[in-house]
């Protein structure tokens, strides 16, 4: 995996901090928790796309596919915060209330399991890789 730079580090843990504080905030009702949110979901999205994996495991590469999947739903549960705000899609308010109010949780938590599943295996991975080098 390539590595980030310190400055690219220090962008990725500060998203992955406004993350949890956006997230956080918002259940106790803060006005400006989805701009945190959606703040830290693009920092944490954008340089963890950044890392690259250059070498010939295939299941690293599915994993990171994987990932790269994880920080998508970052980014629509960061929407979905936005989206919860009123109804900017004009849906009707059954259909609104069905399929849009508070999923901003469920795709919060599919991404995070990813990421945690992700995480470990790749770890696991490049360990294994680095054994046979």
């Amino acid at each position: 995996m390539r590595e980030l730079n310190n400055v690219q580090t220090a962008i990725y843990l500060f998203g992955a901090i406004m993350m949890v504080v956006g997230a956080g905030s918002h259940l106790l009702f803060w006005d400006y928790a989805p701009y945190v949110f959606a703040i830290g979901a693009l920092c944490f999205s954008t340089m963890q796309m950044l890392q690259r994996y250059e070498g010939p495991s295939i299941t690293i590469r599915r994993l990171r596919r994987i990932m790269l999947l994880s920080d998508v739903l970052f980014l629509v549960s960061a929407f979905l915060m936005f989206a919860m705000r009123g109804n900017p899609l004009g849906l009707d308010q059954i259909t609104y209330l069905q399929y849009v109010y508070n999923k901003w949780v469920v795709t919060l938590l599919i991404a995070a399991i990813l990421q945690l599943y992700t995480t470990h295996r790749i770890s696991n991975e490049m360990e294994k890789e680095a054994k046979k080098r």
